[in-house]
């Protein structure tokens, strides 16, 4: 391990940036969606539920045991549970899933980027049309897109856990919620804006069923960073006076309020700017939504703002995403180096070559998945679909791993670790939390019914994606 261990600034910075890991493309584009499709304000309360019910818990798990073992998932994995098979399995998942997650993250990142540059050069027109996506992703514009992401982060992740991703959190986070802010009181004020907010806002039980609450656990436990190896890095960062139960309740309130804001943002300017749309048709998908539908709302804004106005409105949101996408690429990659650091006792620039060059080369075959290379492309078949490259690492590091890692962090904070030992860690630098209902309901829930939520999660996710067979 490294000698002196860093940590994070502020109580602020911690939340800033823990946050700025939860808050992605997802929170801004797919929860609305997914809300507005399945029942409006009746899947706002369920993912409310869960996200105090499950999510909530195993924040604290994840954060408490980074904080106490000082080390990153695989070292707290050993920490706890020695050099068992156990240990071994769910602490090398800890970090493979965040490396994974982060190649075919950082593609679409860079696509945000390009996008961002191609309205700032005033193409929102040629951004409407339904094949432009098509012709940018394959085209040789997005290995510069990819360099200047590199860069960014790299600049970022240098700077450490203070200087770096504290600061930019700092600069980031705030820029987003203004911006967020700002767009949603601009869209507010368009003509039929109302019958967004209505269909967005207003409860349909009637939508709710097996598969609609599925999806707002899965909304609800990724929206979080759960699972990823993030919070039990981050906790390891945390300086012991700190409150993790408050910290915690903080990065959850935030992510959630940022989410829904968003609902606010998107669903009205899609009703504003395209009456006639059925909200059963919108897609589910961020990247289907932000790439190529999302453009087309913002262009029929110069209906009433001209074309500089609405490709100003198109930037100011592509920036709002960049921003979401960064500071989620900085805390994933974070994670990768952490364990490089720890486990090999090399200092931070040596590890983000390490890690930063590695990454670099698979993120490169992600991004020729979509037709530049047809190995990549036809990468492989199951359920019945082709495959790209790029299709299986979302499909087995993002959909799938994501609650099993979790089903693991319960089961080695309550059955390895111990929950007196557990509590205690969590009653430093909140010494009310003992004998609070939260405590007891941790409790309760990390080592009974959280563990067999997440491990059913994980069954239905494999057998829905790789073998097409549907439980629920």
């Amino acid at each position: 391990m490294t000698a002196t261990r860093e940590h994070f600034g502020s109580r602020l910075g911690f939340i800033l940036a823990a946050a700025g890991s939860a808050v992605g493309i997802g929170n801004l584009v797919g929860f609305p969606v997914n809300a507005v499709k399945n029942g409006g304000a009746a899947f706002l309360f369920i993912y409310a539920l869960f996200v105090v019910g499950i999510c909530l818990p195993v924040m604290l798990a994840e954060l408490a045991a980074g904080r106490a073992s000082q080390r990153n998932p695989l070292g707290a994995f050993r920490h706890f549970a020695g050099h068992s098979l156990f240990a071994t399995v769910g602490g090398w998942l800890s970090l493979i899933t965040p490396y994974m997650i982060a190649v075919f993250y950082s593609v679409i990142t860079l696509w945000v980027l390009g996008y961002l540059v191609a309205i700032v050069s005033g193409d929102l027109q040629q951004l409407s049309d339904p094949a432009y996506f098509g012709q940018f992703i394959n085209s040789p514009q997005v290995f510069l897109f990819m360099a200047l992401i590199a860069l960014i982060v790299g600049v970022i992740l240098h700077f450490g856990v203070k200087q770096g991703i504290e600061r930019a959190a700092k600069v980031m986070m705030p820029m987003l919620f203004v911006m967020l802010v700002g767009m949603v009181i601009f869209v507010l004020t368009l003509d039929n804006a109302m019958a967004g907010v209505k269909y967005y806002l207003i409860p349909d039980f009637s939508k709710i069923n097996a598969q609609v609450i599925n999806g707002a656990m899965g909304q609800a436990f990724f929206s979080l960073s759960l699972g990823m190896g993030i919070l039990i890095t981050y906790g390891s960062y945390m300086e012991r006076n700190n409150s993790i139960p408050g910290s915690a309740k903080m990065v959850a309130l935030t992510d959630t309020a940022v989410a829904f804001t968003a609902g606010l943002l998107v669903i009205p300017a899609i009703f504003s700017f395209d009456p006639g749309t059925n909200a059963e048709e919108l897609s589910t998908s961020s990247v289907a939504l932000v790439f190529t539908f999302l453009p087309k709302i913002f262009l029929a804004m110069q209906s009433s703002v001209g074309y500089f106005g609405a490709s100003v409105a198109a930037a100011v949101f592509f920036l709002l995403v960049l921003f979401a996408a960064l500071t989620s690429l900085v805390s994933i990659i974070e994670v990768s180096l952490a364990g490089a650091m720890d486990q090999n006792s090399i200092s931070r620039n040596k590890a983000l070559a390490w890690v930063g060059g590695s990454m670099v080369v698979v993120s490169i075959a992600c991004a020729v998945s979509f037709g530049m290379v047809p190995f990549f492309t036809g990468f492989t078949h199951y359920a019945g679909i082709d495959k790209s490259f790029f299709d299986v690492v979302v499909d087995v590091f993002y959909d799938t791993i994501l609650p099993l890692n979790g089903l693991m962090v319960c089961l080695l904070v309550i059955y390895r670790w111990r929950k007196e030992n557990f509590n205690r860690e969590l009653e430093v630098g909140e010494t009310k939390y003992k004998g609070t209902l939260l405590e007891r309901y941790t409790d309760l829930a990390l080592g009974t019914f959280i563990p067999v939520i997440l491990l059913l999660v994980f069954i239905n996710t494999v057998l829905a994606k790789f073998f097409a067979i549907h439980i629920i």
